[in-house]
């Protein structure tokens, strides 16, 4: 631990040495005369509330400062106007302070002591409802990059002393600020606290990709795995619903996700709508989501392996056989225009809103009537992967999303090589990849509760059932 040495003036210059005052022109160095002491305050313009600074300045001149020894413990409560302030002996400290937006205040007559004030004022955007995770019926509110936001936005909806919020701080050179929540009595407390200890002990050098490398980080192996190992959600609702379900939540500062603790495959398929509509409705989308979601990673390898065996179609399946099969070979065309839609959906991320419009009539008929009238791709292969690339959708996770595209392209290509058998290795090689995949908490398996078996909650999580169900 660095300590301050209790000289005023050598302490001040060794401080601004750390924070390297004169290189940076957001930080702010501020000396004040007081009544009978001298201060210094540190301070990053744009973190700090201009009319919190310029309250506690004033109070620091007109303050008749006793030296009596009780240090700055003493001052801070009777002189300074601010929210939070506490004293501070360690230069490391301090300088964390000020870097996250505090004010650091210095005195002649605090002695081996300093003030910490907190005068923060984060910039930030309003809550609004997330552009990826929208609903037709329930609230409008989501999560913003500021932490304390979020946090307050959860605790709006949760008023019970139970809930716990446990901060760490992680990175070498962010020292990025996070939160794990959860509520006592619900979830694993041994759990929530080691899950604290493991993100709070981790050895990167940053977070500033958020939620995602907090995840890489508590999962640095298995990343041939195509499968996710954390959820996110930027709903304050459902993740309050997670709270109270006995589930853990880590907010990470800078980010407008929540990770959701534990996660399987199946709590994916979940939706917030299920939940804003009654047990019949809900438990309709719930399946309908369940069936098509599922047929996107079987649909065109099964129609690629159904061509092989055309003999065997009765005559009422005959729609399935293309009129117009194309220039180029089925498996081709189905790989080609995977990778199209990838491509489209790339250049769309990229393309300014005023011309989306003109972006997503130039790509359908670039894959469309183009694609067709030239001859490159069938009919029915542009019918199949616009039910592919539109089913997808149906869940909000991209990760998962590409993880069945990837099984899909693995099943296709063993299909086309080994026939039946190949399309058979693929479900295999699928299932045991789900199976094997290693979420980042490693406290439960990503089958669950379907591997191991529990019919109550794999009921749940199938059908939108009443609480008392």
């Amino acid at each position: 631990m660095d300590k301050l040495a209790g000289d005023f003036d050598s302490d001040a210059a060794r401080f601004s040495d750390m924070l390297h005052v004169g290189d940076s022109f957001d930080l702010v160095v501020r000396p004040v005369a007081g009544k009978g002491c001298r201060f210094m305050l540190w301070t990053l313009a744009g973190l700090t509330r201009s009319e919190s600074l310029e309250r506690l300045i004033a109070a620091l001149e007109a303050s008749e400062f006793a030296r009596d020894g009780k240090g700055a413990a003493a001052y801070a409560v009777r002189y300074v106007p601010a929210g939070t302030a506490r004293t501070e002996t360690d230069f490391t400290r301090l300088t964390e302070g000020v870097l996250s937006g505090c004010t650091a205040v210095f005195s002649d007559g605090f002695g081996p002591e300093a003030l910490l004030a907190d005068l923060r004022a984060y910039p930030a955007r309003d809550s609004e409802e997330p552009e990826n995770d929208k609903v037709m019926r329930g609230s409008r509110d989501g999560f913003v990059e500021n932490l304390l936001t979020n946090v307050s936005l959860i605790r709006r909806r949760i008023r019970t002393p139970d809930l716990n919020v446990r901060a760490v701080r992680v990175g070498k050179s962010t020292r990025t600020d996070v939160a794990v929540l959860w509520i006592e009595g619900r979830a694993d407390r041994n759990y929530a606290l080691d899950l604290a200890g493991r993100i709070g002990g981790l050895g990167t050098d940053s977070l500033v990709l958020g939620h995602q490398s907090i995840a890489e980080a508590l999962s640095p192996r298995g990343w041939l795995n195509p499968f996710p190992k954390t959820r996110a959600t930027e709903r304050p609702d459902a993740a309050a619903a997670i709270l109270l379900e006995g589930g853990v939540i880590v907010l990470c500062d800078n980010s407008p996700e929540a990770m959701i603790f534990p996660v399987t495959l199946f709590h994916f398929l979940q939706e917030t709508d299920d939940f804003y509509f009654g047990p019949l409705t809900g438990t309709y989308l719930r399946v309908l989501r369940h069936v098509i979601f599922w047929l996107t990673m079987i649909v065109t390898p099964l129609w690629l392996l159904i061509l092989r065996h055309s003999d065997f179609l009765p005559p009422v399946l005959h729609f399935l056989l293309p009129h117009d099969p194309g220039d180029l070979p089925i498996l081709v065309q189905l790989i080609v225009t995977e990778f199209a839609l990838d491509g489209l959906k790339l250049a769309s991320l990229n393309t300014p809103n005023v011309l989306a419009s003109s972006l997503s009539v130039v790509g359908g008929l670039l894959l469309g009537d183009f694609a067709v009238t030239v001859g490159w791709v069938s009919p029915d292969v542009i019918l199949y992967m616009a039910f592919v690339s539109i089913a997808n959708f149906t869940q909000s996770s991209y990760e998962l999303g590409y993880a069945f595209k990837y099984l899909r392209v693995l099943s296709l290509l063993l299909t086309a090589a080994f026939d039946i058998w190949g399309f058979a290795a693929s479900l295999f090689i699928a299932v045991l990849l789900a199976a094997c995949n290693r979420t980042a908490d490693g406290k439960r398996r990503f089958l669950w509760p379907l591997v191991p078996w529990n019919a109550r909650a794999m009921k749940r999580l199938v059908f939108r059932l009443r609480k008392e169900d």
